[in-house]
């Protein structure tokens, strides 16, 4: 497939995405000021119980009641600046007049999922009343009121948008064929509830590889289908949804989430990251492929800070790429190698991927941290030795060794931030702090230090960088909230339980297992990013793979190395095109050089998932 710079899927990150509307400014201020509540409530805590012995118990709830506002406004906000990450290469294809169509009915399709749900969310609000928070003593519908609140704002703009932007006969005929296939539900709903669970495949199936296909973002193609499937194939109240995503957007463990993408963003806008890189070209640039090492060990030292496959890349990409190109590296080896490298370094800490599957699957984040590191170096190790092979008849003619001058500056500029990442490290596997609270300390660190050291930050910039980390949490967080309800939904149907004996039942034990777990998370990473494919399957596979006797953080290395090889495998892999996108890559002719590179990572997967001492013999 060729695809060109207009038919690229487009991500939170893409160039399809809007500044935002002039007359959103509060909704903004307000996400920004509670960005910074919840940095300085965390770190409240930490100070004042390591340093003061005094713990403040108050101090949780307060940041969580912010952070459930906090990911309602920035979902909002994203939507406003049509940010929710989404699949459009499929729509892209379409001719002009019927793609057009398509995409005013993915927005009939969002407002049809708000509309349906905003009651439930209202009743849900009005129902916390009655729940006291322990520490604060406030009613629980301060906190929960932030979801009708944050849908209603939704609804707003995706009216305000779809009627500015598109043909009012596509939003009638899109709304038109919409209620028909509700109408049609209606009067099936009895037959549907009768055949009981096999109805599921209907709707989260169908509905959501549909509504996927045809641009709807990724957190309202798992909302619509679970909606869909609870109001016309079940008897349970739809009412049960919204605490689902409550539940699922609301955990403690995912406050580090925001304030990790806060920190990738300072990172780059302070040029911290291209510290690093000064101080690796110094050291290896000088070697036969040596600034492939030099991009691979960028985006494991820098994957170590931001937490962020987008940052890593956006931090790395612009500052080796030039040079790389006046050494001959060709485009589309770089842009393959910077995709794999970023793949690689997902499991280095702070992963906001190992963040969330330690929540969701109920795995000590400290050990999956501690593991994630191997990982990243086995994964790394395969990588530098098929660029060592592929640079076997590079020209080094005229590339010296750096004066020994230049590699002691570079090092001296890059110590700061080099210490940040065995920083957070240390302080999570030693049980210093939880990956929450360091995230803050983290955060103050390189405010501190790029305000000395690196030139610091405008209040512009910074207000900026609030703004867009409130807009990305939200993203991340809908998706999660919505995947989670509709694992839940999957789970009340029994389907866990069939899928399980399934799979348990495959000759060869835990090897077979494997290996199709290995197949099944690749798939699933080509089509879905992958946090909500994590929230969507965890309750599924590691039942089964406890009672194989796989140990939850080696299964946990494999799931994620999988998805990660998935993400970035064309013509589907969403993360492919994000480093064209980011790289500068025509993807058509990255597509002939990413493969060797995939399967390298391939190798180092299935190392990692037959060789299980590499992922426990730290634990």
């Amino acid at each position: 497939m060729v695809a060109d710079d207009d038919t690229l899927p487009q991500v939170s990150e893409n160039p399809e995405a809007r500044k935002g509307s002039r007359y959103l400014w509060p909704v903004e201020f307000v996400a920004a000021i509670l960005m910074v509540g919840i940095v300085a409530l965390l770190f409240l805590g930490v100070v004042t119980r390591y340093f003061l012995n005094l713990p403040l118990i108050w101090v949780e709830e307060a940041a969580s009641l912010c952070f459930l506002w906090l990911a309602m406004l920035g979902a909002a906000i994203a939507i406003d600046r049509n940010e929710h990450l989404r699949l459009t290469l499929i729509v892209h294809l379409l001719p002009a007049r019927l793609q057009a169509f398509v995409e005013a009915l993915a927005l009939v399709v969002v407002a049809t999922f708000l509309i349906a749900l905003f009651p439930s969310a209202f009743e849900y609000a009005v129902a916390e009343w009655a729940i006291t928070t322990p520490a604060l003593q406030i009613p629980g519908t301060i906190r929960a009121a932030a979801i009708p609140f944050g849908m209603g704002l939704m609804l707003l703009l995706v009216a305000v948008y779809a009627l500015q932007t598109y043909k009012l006969w596509h939003l009638v005929v899109s709304a038109v064929f919409i209620g028909a296939i509700g109408g049609v539900l209606w009067l099936a709903s009895p037959t549907l509830i009768s055949i009981g669970s096999s109805s599921l495949f209907l709707f989260l199936l169908a509905f959501v590889s549909l509504a996927l296909a045809g641009g709807v973002p990724i957190a309202f193609c798992f909302g619509i289908g679970t909606l869909s499937y609870l109001a016309f194939g079940t008897h349970v109240p739809v009412f049960v949804m919204i605490g689902r995503i409550d539940e699922g957007m609301s955990g403690v463990v995912l406050m580090a989430v925001p304030i990790f993408v806060l920190l990738g963003c300072i990172l780059d806008a302070t040029g911290m990251g291209k510290a690093i890189v000064a101080f690796l070209s110094a050291i290896l640039g000088h070697v036969r492929g040596g600034m492939s090492y030099v991009l691979l060990g960028s985006l494991f030292v820098v994957s170590g800070i931001s937490g962020s496959k987008v940052s890593d890349m956006a931090t790395v990409a612009p500052a080796l790429f030039p040079e790389m190109k006046r050494r001959g590296n060709k485009p589309p080896q770089m842009v393959a190698l910077l995709a794999t490298g970023a793949a690689m370094a997902d499991t280095v800490p702070p992963s906001i991927i190992l963040i969330v599957m330690g929540s969701v699957a109920g795995i000590s984040i400290a050990a999956l941290f501690t593991t994630g590191i191997v990982i990243a170096l086995v994964l790394l190790m395969v990588l530098a030795i098929l660029a060592r092979f592929l640079a076997r008849t590079d020209d080094m003619s005229g590339i010296s060794k750096a004066p020994r001058s230049v590699v002691k500056q570079t090092l001296v500029v890059a110590i700061p931030i080099l210490i940040l990442p065995f920083m957070i490290r240390f302080a999570v596997t030693d049980g210093i702090a939880t990956a929450t609270e360091v995230s803050t300390v983290a955060v103050l660190y390189a405010l501190i230090v790029g305000a000395t050291l690196y030139g610091g930050l405008s209040g512009r910039k910074l207000y900026d960088i609030l703004v867009e980390t409130s807009a990305l949490t939200g993203a991340i967080l809908l998706i999660l909230g919505t995947a989670l309800a509709m694992a839940w939904a999957i789970t009340q149907a029994g389907v866990a339980h069939q899928f399980a004996r399934m799979m348990s039942d495959l000759p060869g034990g835990w090897i077979s297992f494997m290996a199709l777990s290995i197949v099944m998370f690749i798939v699933l990473g080509c089509v879905l990013e992958g946090l909500p494919a994590i929230v969507l399957v965890s309750p599924l596979v590691f039942p089964i793979s406890r009672q194989l006797g796989i140990n939850d953080v080696h299964y946990a290395m494999v799931m994620i190395t999988a998805m990660n090889i998935g993400l970035m495998t064309p013509p589907v892999g969403i993360g492919f095109y994000l480093a064209c996108r980011i790289g500068d890559g025509r993807p058509d002719e990255a597509i002939k050089a990413i493969w060797p590179f995939l399967g390298a990572l391939l190798v180092g997967c299935l190392i990692i998932a037959f060789l299980p001492w590499i992922s426990t013999f730290l634990l």
